[in-house]
């Protein structure tokens, strides 16, 4: 079971000394413009409510003035907001005590900023072990957890410089050894790699993966940058005027925007750059065992679509196709379906990007199997469902609603298919 590290429900934010006034307005069902005009209050956050799991990153995003930084330091009350729950490991952060609060922070969040806010007069050693520094911790002991951040981010022999003397990217660099210091296994980063290169902000981009994935760290990371959330991996939360308007992974927001503004928020990007295989992989089409007859398989693919089926082995692993014509010939008879089916099938990992497939998917117009990490059959990818993605149609989904199923999520860089996979094709 995937374990819930935060929890926000409902959360509202209104700026002003008006606060309470404006909070009346707005459950009174007034909007944004209406409560200012009456009030003077800002609505900064209406209604937000998500959840973040044990070693995930969740990405908050929206364009200048969503509330996606507002709703952040929610989290760990930088910001106190008006109304609502935010719960981290079971404990509403929105009740505690001014010192139960401090003693919170430094005990569960790591934050980075998008200015790095390095003392410049510190070495990075220094800088990195403020945290602990705070704390109490022993001056040996902190040292010794300061040099091991500082070499997880890639700084061996840049503790004793100066802030000054490192790029931009290495700074940030400091900033993030700062966080894992401290040993805060939830890590808030706010814009925290959109003041750097473009080329040094795709590594760092990396980095983050790279360290996530080993540390098993939970990260909500703030940005405004399509790309960098689809590149990081994780859920997106897209926020316009305070408000949620849609979540998912980048997959179903791509493929589904909900309303205009994502439309216009996603039409840049190149879908099948982004949408895996195990995402767009039909579990409507099963594979067919090899030891069966063609008499037992026939019922089974009778109401299906398409004119070539895979047949796979006692491991579920592809083995080859059989057509709709060879088992409808032969469905009085006790055949086996080995001796129907071609041997050999084109097969595709489930975390493959669909672009990387589509010249063998072009020569392929029965589909390619599409096989977990093992090799085990999860589904077929054909060159219609690659269309309807490349051309944004909604078919997909209404496909998997039709028949009640979910389409796995792709590996982009976390497993998140990964349970799904080992569930639905045990055996």
């Amino acid at each position: 079971m995937t374990k819930e590290r935060i929890r926000v429900e409902n959360i509202i934010k209104l700026f002003g000394e008006s606060a309470q006034a404006g909070l009346k307005l707005l459950q009174a069902g007034r909007g944004k413009d209406e409560i200012h005009d009456e009030t003077g209050a800002v609505l900064g956050l209406d209604n937000v409510s998500f959840t973040v799991n044990e070693g995930e990153i969740l990405v908050v995003m929206g364009l200048s003035g969503s509330g996606k930084s507002t709703m952040l330091r929610c989290i760990n009350r930088l910001i106190e907001p008006t109304s609502g729950s935010i719960k981290v490991d079971g404990t509403e952060v929105t009740t505690l005590t001014k010192q139960q609060l401090v003693d919170f922070r430094r005990e569960k969040f790591g934050m980075v900023f998008q200015h790095f806010a390095l003392f410049p007069n510190r070495t990075i050693a220094e800088n990195v072990e403020y945290g602990l520094e705070v704390q109490g911790v022993a001056r040996k002991i902190r040292r010794q957890k300061a040099l091991e951040a500082i070499e997880l981010v890639g700084l061996k022999g840049w503790a004793d410089k100066l802030p000054g003397q490192l790029s931009g990217g290495m700074q940030q660099r400091a900033g993030l050894a700062r966080a894992l210091a401290v040993n805060a296994d939830i890590l808030l980063m706010d814009e925290a790699f959109s003041a750097l290169d473009p080329l040094i902000r795709r590594d760092m981009q990396d980095e983050l993966g790279t360290l996530q994935r080993n540390l098993k760290k939970t990260v909500v990371f703030v940005s405004h940058d399509l790309d960098e959330a689809i590149h990081l991996g994780g859920r997106i939360v897209l926020m316009k005027d305070g408000a949620i308007v849609q979540s998912g992974y980048p997959e179903e927001i791509l493929l589904n925007p909900q309303g205009d503004y994502v439309r216009r928020f996603v039409e840049h990007i190149d879908v099948s750059s982004v949408v895996t295989l195990g995402y767009l992989a039909s579990r409507g089409i099963p594979g067919l065992f090899e030891q069966s007859k063609a008499c037992e398989a026939y019922p089974i693919i009778q109401d299906k679509e398409g004119q070539g089926f895979i047949v796979t082995c006692d491991r579920n692993m592809p083995v080859g196709r059989v057509s709709r014509d060879a088992l409808s010939a032969t469905t009085s008879q006790n055949m086996p379906l080995a001796s129907l089916m071609l041997r050999g099938v084109q097969t595709a990992p489930a975390r493959t990007i669909l672009k990387e497939v589509l010249p063998k998917l072009a020569q392929e117009p029965e589909g390619i199997a599409v096989v977990d990490d093992d090799g085990r059959y999860l589904g077929l990818i054909t060159q219609s469902a690659a269309l309807r993605a490349i051309s944004g149609s909604t078919g997909i989904a209404e496909t998997h609603e039709l028949t009640g199923e979910t389409p796995w999520i792709g590996q982009s860089p976390n497993s998140r298919w990964t349970d799904t996979v080992t569930s639905s094709s045990a055996g």
